[in-house]
Parts: C-alpha cells; sequence; structure tokens
C-alpha cells in the first residue's frame, strides 16, 4: 500500500503551488488505481493546518474548502485513513531512539511509525529528511529510498517526481521540488 505525507496533500490542493499539476496528477492516479492506498489520520489534521495557516500562505485556503478537499479524498473506496494500530508505540520508539529526532522530525517519526505499522510499503514525501528514509540525516534503517526518486544536486532544476509501482515505473518533470519516494 502506498501512503501520502501532508506536503503531497497540499501541493495536490493548492493551485498556486508550483508543485500542484504533478502532485494532483499523482493523487489522482493513486485514487484511480484500483489498488489500496493510505493517508495517515495525523496528515489529514496537519493538511487541514497548514492549508489554512495565513502565516504560510498569503490568501490560504477557506476551512470549507480543506473540509471538502477531505471529503472528496475520503469518498474514493480504495483510500485507507490509518490511525495509530496496536504495535504504534514499538515503531515510535524503534524511530525516535535510533534517529536521535526533535523537533519537527517527532512529528514525521509518528508519521513514519503510523505507516510502518500499517504495513505501507511506500511513503510518497516531499520532505528531504523524513526519518526512517535511507541517506536522511536521522535514519532508522527501516525504509530506502526508491531508486531514480531523487535527483542529485541543486534540487531547483531536473528535479523528478517518481511515482513506481510493481509493475510500472513512471516521471514526469517539473522543477523546484522533490518526491521522495520511501520503500520498505
Amino acid at each position: 500500500m502506498i501512503a501520502v505525507d501532508t506536503n503531497i496533500l497540499v501541493y495536490a490542493h493548492r493551485a498556486d503551488s508550483p508543485h500542484h499539476k504533478a502532485a494532483a496528477s499523482a493523487i489522482k492516479r493513486l485514487a484511480e488505481s484500483g489498488a489500496p492506498w493510505a493517508i495517515p489520520w495525523a496528515c489529514v489534521h496537519e493538511f487541514l493546518s497548514v492549508s489554512t495557516n495565513p502565516k504560510i500562505f498569503r490568501q490560504p485556503s477557506p476551512s470549507e474548502a480543506v473540509i471538502e478537499q477531505v471529503e472528496i479524498w475520503m469518498e474514493c473506496p480504495t483510500l485507507r485513513l490509518l490511525g495509530e494500530p496496536a504495535g504504534y508505540w514499538k515503531e515510535l520508539r524503534a524511530a525516535f531512539l535510533s534517529g536521535k529526532l526533535s523537533g519537527t522530525q517527532v512529528h514525521d517519526a509518528r508519521i513514519h511509525a503510523i505507516c510502518r505499522s500499517n504495513g505501507v510499503r511506500e511513503l510518497w514525501s516531499a520532505d528531504r529528511d523524513f526519518p526512517g528514509c535511507a541517506d536522511s540525516p536521522s535514519s532508522a534503517p527501516a525504509w530506502t529510498r526508491k531508486a531514480g526518486a531523487e535527483t542529485a544536486g541543486d534540487c531547483s532544476n531536473n528535479v523528478k517526481l517518481a511515482v513506481e509501482t510493481e509493475d510500472e515505473n513512471r516521471s514526469q518533470s517539473y522543477s523546484g521540488g522533490t518526491f521522495l519516494l520511501c520503500a520498505r
């Protein structure tokens, strides 16, 4: 199962994002694939917070618009909303202790633990230092970056959105960021 991190949700929702088209297309492909995909509840909460925050956006999304967006995603019959199941604490504890985490990385470790304890095989994120991804500064040995999911060097040039499944490998170029696909 593939899970989607908050930043991809925000990019897909905000038409003013330079990554909107690529992120919205990726979410649409997930929703139409027929395969189960997931959003952790913690990412839903963070999506609501970030999208409506006037400190982040000059014109934040109205509350009604973000609620409508979440409800549209929830209408997808293959979407799974993930919470903290049994075994969650074991995953969070391991990620936290092995990664020497602090600050916002603790929230990211929570997402990591929710995904791991729910059997997620890929996490789509634009977070370059997501805990639990190999090569991130605070890496628990639980996820590896998919080959080709990140372009080395200046991430403002020639960056790809890589959408990889067991059956296919597609990528779409865009500039100004990176989507990391972390796989178990």
